[in-house]
């Protein structure tokens, strides 16, 4: 493939792309708005006409957001390779730093840095704008300064060490640093699974134990009937950020634990609660966690390969915009894991409903577990508050859904829920 070639179909499947996210956004902001003024018929007992409006105007205001968004993000994109943007960014690092892994750690500190920016309006405008016009922003300045530093101390302490492990491999492993790289990459994912629920997420949130006696009983007892071990039952202050309420177990082997968001335990009665935590355990008895892991390391395997095939290759560089006949040894590895990183998403959208798809599969198994496990009605009746209280839209657009959504709709699970 000669480097034009590759300029076409990298702006042609960009235009596709781009194309079909906006599209299916205008989609699914004109079917929302279609519906605001009615709630199905199914939820029309459950779900008050205010509620429904209001879960309606939420959507359109993130779907507005997301609009511009995407074209925020085209044009970074189309600015950054095929506008140069890379390349001056490379010959800036070259020229104070030289070659070799530091300008390859540069390089990615540059352009990480410039997409917080370029994204940051739309972040701050989305939690302090929309989520408080909502009444679901409950961050502060100071919480959201500490967040960004904590995030940005652990983006260093466990991102800086692995790619420099990725980028030092390339370059001395010869044809297969692509397996090496992977062993590297799982093994890296895997550490910070493991010690995400004892070290990393208390940075973040306070965690204390579930006090409630008789609530915790009857969570004891659905486990003891589920066959779970968990470490201990906690709750997290999940409302000094949101006011949305959620629940999820987390850890491996005798490290798991199980945690409620205390905007959860406030909103759902006990049996609710009860049918919730039973759907997550049905994710856990399913092994639904273990097959995403097994499915993004087969996929981060292939993704690597690919890169490998793809790293010598000049077109691949002078294609996006940067050099012109540059390959691995003369632009670098860095370079090549950036650009291969930046363009593969933009390849990869169309093929979304797949992995969306797999995912919803995972919420009907877990939703049909919990059923055997609690009553059906509970667990209708914790997803009717959720959808409620978390404005979640009633009347998503079919194809938005399809490409975007991981749970199913609404109405789809609840009829599913029904049918038991």
């Amino acid at each position: 493939m000669t480097p034009y070639h590759f300029t076409l179909v990298f702006l042609a499947t960009l235009a596709l792309s781009t194309a079909l996210r906006l599209w299916l956004d205008i989609r699914h902001l004109r079917h929302v708005r279609a519906h605001r003024d009615r709630v199905p018929d199914n939820f029309a007992d459950r779900i008050d006409l205010a509620d429904h409006r209001k879960a309606a105007d939420y959507t359109v205001a993130k779907v507005r957001l997301g609009l511009l968004e995407i074209g925020v993000d085209a044009v970074v994109l189309l600015a950054l390779t095929l506008g140069g943007g890379l390349a001056l960014l490379d010959q800036a690092m070259r020229a104070w730093l030289g070659g070799g892994h530091l300008h390859g750690l540069a390089l990615f500190a540059c352009v990480s840095l410039l997409g917080f920016v370029v994204g940051l309006p739309a972040s701050l405008y989305r939690t302090f704008r929309i989520e408080a016009r909502f009444g679901f922003n409950k961050l502060t300045w100071p919480l959201w300064f500490a967040d960004l530093a904590k995030g940005a101390v652990l983006t260093v302490l466990i991102g800086g060490p692995l790619l420099f492990a990725v980028l030092w491999l390339m370059d001395v492993m010869g044809k297969y640093w692509w397996l090496y790289v992977w062993l590297v990459w799982l093994a890296t994912n895997l550490l910070v699974l493991f010690l995400y629920p004892t070290v990393i997420a208390p940075l973040f949130n306070k965690f204390t134990p579930l006090e409630d006696a008789s609530l915790k009983a009857r969570i004891e007892a659905l486990l003891a009937r589920c066959g779970f071990a968990a470490s201990g039952l906690f709750v997290m202050d999940g409302s000094k950020r949101s006011a949305h309420g959620n629940a999820y177990f987390t850890g491996f082997g005798r490290a798991k634990r199980i945690v409620f968001f205390d905007t959860l335990l406030d909103k759902l009665s006990p049996e609710e609660i009860e049918a919730v935590l039973a759907h997550e355990l049905g994710h856990f008895k399913h092994r639904h966690v273990i097959k995403r892991i097994a499915l993004s390391a087969v996929l981060s395997l292939a993704f690597l390969w690919l890169l490998g095939q793809l790293i010598d290759q000049p077109w691949f560089f002078a294609g996006l915009g940067v050099g012109a006949g540059g390959t691995a040894s003369s632009m670098g590895t860095a370079m090549g894991l950036l650009l291969f990183s930046m363009v593969l998403p933009v390849f990869l959208f169309p093929l979304a409903p797949l992995t969306s798809g797999l995912s919803r599969q995972h919420e009907y198994e877990a939703d049909a577990y919990a059923a055997k496990q609690t009553a059906a009605t509970d667990l209708i009746g914790a997803l009717v508050k959720l959808y409620r209280d978390n404005a979640a839209t009633l009347t998503p657009d079919p194809l938005h859904s399809l490409f975007h959504d991981s749970h199913p709709p609404a109405s789809q699970r609840i009829a599913r829920l029904q049918s038991v």
